[in-house]
């Protein structure tokens, strides 16, 4: 799939770093560093102007590594970039540790994952069908 792209950046596109990746590494392009405390959280920008095609969504996730050794995750994860949004693709991060974190420019700080999705019509009922697990939820299928 081909998707049209403006990089405003100075770092490389986004790329997959090896051939079964689901997820793109998604990059800092900061004048300056951030410093995040402790349970503080801020928009990080990108540089990265896209336009996904009808039926797709980007999907910004966290990167496995820094949210289990520095505490730094997506606030809104997995945060939904819509085919019609022609903005700057900007970071949601929070740290959710004791320390502060300092973010540079260039700095890896999320995955991008490009999905397919469906728009549903609504069709209201007044009785939705049986199943087995019923209204059973929130660890009802056992530990």
């Amino acid at each position: 799939m081909e998707v049209k792209i403006i990089n405003k950046s100075h770092h490389q596109l986004p790329a997959y770093e090896t051939i079964q990746s689901a997820g793109m590494d998604l990059r800092a392009n900061l004048e300056e560093s951030i410093t995040l405390q402790p349970m503080q959280r801020c928009l990080v920008p990108t540089g990265l102007f896209m336009a996904l095609p009808a039926g797709y969504e980007a999907q910004v996730r966290p990167r496995s590594g820094l949210a289990i050794k520095k505490g730094i995750t997506v606030l809104n994860a997995p945060g939904t970039i819509d085919a019609d949004y022609r903005g700057e693709v900007c970071v949601i991060l929070i740290n959710l540790s004791n320390e502060p974190f300092v973010i540079n420019d260039g700095e890896r700080i999320a995955q991008m994952v490009i999905a397919k999705y469906e728009q549903v019509n609504w069709s209201e009922v007044d009785v939705l069908d049986e199943t087995e697990r019923g209204a059973g939820g929130f660890g009802h299928t056992g530990k």
